[in-house]
């Protein structure tokens, strides 16, 4: 059986972002490796065992996240290199910078070909500050050239992928995919769930999804939540992180911290989303957001920062913001209250989505599949 080999810098990776190019790739005849640094997997502990329950075999690689720890990253590259020696994969396909960039390298010191690099959004972007460009712009530069497939999930990062000298060339995918049909059909008791979580039936409830860190600017969100000093409502915040202690504080000082609660990780989303009446999404940074694509198909209209990816999901929506404008978020929660125009929106976001569905997302990777590995 030929074999193929998946490549990200975390085990959840794959089973968050990659099991449907993985039934993919099996239904095509090939036996799927996962190179990642499952040893040291601190988010999602069943990980290991739903990517070993999806038939894919396992192999452990040292990934750090920093491109400066030299002894670390040159440990990784010699074991993805002995990796590719050894086992001969007929294609790889790599994901996460670091990650990424080792694979590459090794990919081409081993004579492995072809090889696929998905970018789930460049650390370089529109307004990103001087050194991302310097370092991770220059980088890709470089890296195009072992780079046989470069797949780009937004137009911005599409337009700036055709620039570079690949080997193959780029290509463009609408994310990972999203199901459309299965998010929409939810089936809960809308307050029966809100009871759960501790929230009055009548309540109007703001909802974001996202890791507890600076990128996904939970802080910006609980300060404007503060000023629209609105009776009767509540915002939720489904994620970890290392923020978290100074988000409650920031709560407790602003003096509403019994109306912001931090819900953690959460397996429940889909159901948490509607039983909410708005998402909120203030990201500094992102690819193309799968969470913003689930408050989408769940219904919910989306006030969303303007930003890469966040704008090819919501084009021409009155309810995009800059990142900290703290005032204008603040005037788009009260406006969501009022219902100005939210009806249309979530017409417009309904019809948007048909693009992201996961089996129109599938149909294009099969096609670049077949296009590089053969049929």
């Amino acid at each position: 059986m030929k074999k193929i080999l998946i490549v990200a810098h975390y085990s959840r990776f794959l089973v968050q972002f990659e099991l449907n190019d993985v039934k993919l790739l099996q239904g095509m005849g090939y036996e799927v490796h996962y190179a990642t640094n499952f040893e040291h997997e601190d988010m999602y502990a069943d990980a290991v065992q739903v990517i070993r329950e999806h038939g894919v075999i396992l192999h452990q690689v040292d990934f750090v996240r920093s491109p400066y720890n030299i002894s670390a990253n040159i440990k990784a590259y010699k074991q993805l290199k002995h990796l590719m020696q050894t086992e001969m994969f007929a294609g790889v396909h790599c994901h996460t910078p670091m990650a990424g960039a080792l694979a590459r390298l090794a990919a081409n010191a081993a004579h492995t070909a072809p090889v696929l690099y998905t970018a789930h959004g460049f650390h370089f972007y529109k307004g990103c500050p001087l050194k991302n460009r310097l370092i991770y712009q220059t980088a890709e530069t470089f890296l195009a050239r072992y780079t046989d497939a470069q797949i780009t999930i937004n137009q911005e990062d599409y337009s700036a992928a055709q620039k570079f000298p690949l080997r193959g060339k780029a290509y463009y995918v609408p994310g990972i995919g999203v199901d459309v049909k299965n998010i929409s059909s939810v089936q809960m008791n809308r307050a029966a769930k809100r009871k759960e979580l501790g929230i009055p039936e009548d309540a109007f409830v703001f909802v974001s999804v996202g890791e507890l860190n600076e990128n996904k600017n939970h802080r910006t969100v609980i300060r404007a939540f503060a000023k629209t000093d609105m009776a009767n409502s509540y915002y939720l915040i489904c994620g970890e992180g290392e923020l978290k202690q100074e988000h409650l504080k920031l709560a407790e000082e602003l003096g509403v911290s019994d109306r912001v609660r931090f819900l953690g990780f959460r397996t429940d989303v889909s159901e948490i989303l509607r039983s909410c009446d708005c998402f909120v999404f203030p990201s500094f940074r992102e690819g193309l957001s799968v969470s913003l694509m689930e408050a989408m198909a769940a219904g919910l209209p989306c006030i969303a920062s303007r930003i890469r990816g966040n704008v090819d999901l919501l084009p021409d929506s009155r309810y995009l913001f800059e990142s900290s404008d703290e005032a204008a978020l603040c005037q788009l929660m009260c406006d969501v209250v009022d219902g100005v125009q939210v009806r249309q929106e979530c017409a417009r976001n309904k019809k948007i989505l048909e693009q992201y569905d996961v089996r129109n997302v599938s149909e294009q990777m099969k096609k670049i599949y077949t296009e590089l590995l053969g049929d």
